[in-house]
């Protein structure tokens, strides 16, 4: 069995799939690992230490991709420079396992497909006890939600936190936190260590309790329908229950130094939370950071991976912020891998793909040619009746 860990080829992408601590117990239980050379450069891990770990250090790409039996990745497979996509130098019948967006861009299945590669997206880990330890999408949350805070106080032109000092006292920052899954809870915690006076809201009432124990005030707007999709993630509600949700939280907004967003539907463009007319209100030198705006954003000023200032306001689109702290991502990424790994892998060393079992069940999209996934089939349905007809 022959796991191979590629060097990510995306320009922002800063982790790799496994680190040389990961890489060690897996040759520990009889694993071959390949590594190529340089994958954890840009995460200060060097090809030396996962030598020492017991890697391969493996500089041939095309080898490396064709000879896996399962290949990790970050970043969903892109174009290479000598314009063949990444996805053309896997084998038949080998595993692919990374973050593959098959609800945001389902023709990277139906490629995968193609190729008849077994592809498990760890987008779709099912949120359960079971799985929370290979839970990536909440790993990698929770450092977007904690760099968003430091980002929003290094741009704040205030302090965060209330000081006494001779020449008089210093008021508190007042954050707005807007979600509160993984990312949100986060920045609440980081934003109350700091010092500042802190508000959340989410549409799932549910969540009130772990907001309340984390020192944040929440806001809480009823709305009469549901709420909550599978899973636990928020859902997508109607126009009606929007309005009353921007009228509610206006307000608030207005009031607020800092506006963190972090609401996001998977597959779907992100909800608009924050308008310009709420923006024209804030005071000048207050800003928002947009965890959204790969997505589209939640704030309707947010131009995505840029740092613009709206009429007296700085809007930080942050993309791919877990890449920025590579270090911790990489080891959080690579415990969720191996996590994974031992379902995949039996006691024989051979691989083992059991439909039976519910987390690879979601989490595999392809598999001997074929799309697994109905949401992908669906969103590929789409797409090709919005594709103009061909005379």
């Amino acid at each position: 069995m022959r796991i191979a860990v590629a060097k990510e080829i995306e320009v922002c992408e800063r982790r790799v799939a496994l680190n040389p601590e990961t890489v060690a117990r897996l040759v520990k239980q009889g694993l071959e690992v390949w590594v190529e050379k340089g994958a954890g450069e840009r995460s200060f891990f060097s090809d030396a230490a996962y030598q020492a770990a017991g890697a391969e250090i493996i500089s041939d790409t095309d080898q490396l991709w064709n000879q896996a039996d399962i290949l990790l990745k970050v970043s969903p497979p892109q174009e290479r420079e000598d314009g063949r996509s990444e996805i053309d130098l896997l084998r038949e019948g080998s595993v692919l396992i990374s973050f593959l967006n098959p609800l945001g861009n389902p023709i990277v299945a139906q490629q995968l497909a193609n190729r008849k590669v077994t592809a498990l997206s760890m987008e779709l880990i099912p949120r359960t006890t079971r799985a929370q330890s290979m839970d990536a999408l909440s790993s990698q949350a929770s450092l977007a939600g904690y760099k968003s805070v430091l980002i929003a106080a290094a741009a704040l032109p205030k302090y965060f936190p209330m000081l006494t000092t001779a020449a008089g006292t210093i008021a508190p920052a007042k954050v707005l936190i807007m979600g509160a899954g993984v990312a949100g809870l986060q920045a609440i915690a980081t934003a109350r260590r700091l010092g500042a006076v802190v508000e959340a809201f989410d549409i799932r009432p549910a969540v009130k309790e772990e907001v309340q124990s984390l020192g944040a005030k929440f806001v809480e707007v009823k709305l009469d329908e549901e709420t909550t999709a599978a899973g636990g993630y928020a859902k997508e509600i109607s126009e009606a229950s929007k309005q009353r949700t921007q009228e509610v939280l206006a307000e608030h907004i207005k009031n607020s130094d800092v506006v963190i967003t972090t609401a996001q539907v998977p597959g779907r463009k992100a909800p608009l939370l924050v308008t310009e007319e709420m923006v024209a209100q804030m005071k000048p030198g207050s800003v928002i950071v947009d965890l959204a705006a790969e997505q589209g954003g939640n704030c309707a000023c947010t131009d995505p991976g840029k740092d613009i200032v709206w009429n007296g306001v700085t809007i930080i689109g942050p993309i791919n912020l877990p890449s920025s702290m590579p270090v911790h991502a990489s080891q959080l990424y690579s415990k969720n891998l191996t996590s994974l790994l031992q379902l995949l892998i039996n006691k024989e060393k051979a691989l083992q793909i059991n439909f039976a079992d519910d987390i690879i069940d979601a989490a595999c999209i392809t598999h001997a040619g074929e799309i697994r996934n109905q949401r992908v089939k669906d969103g590929l349905q789409t797409i090709n009746t919005q594709q103009p007809a061909v005379n």
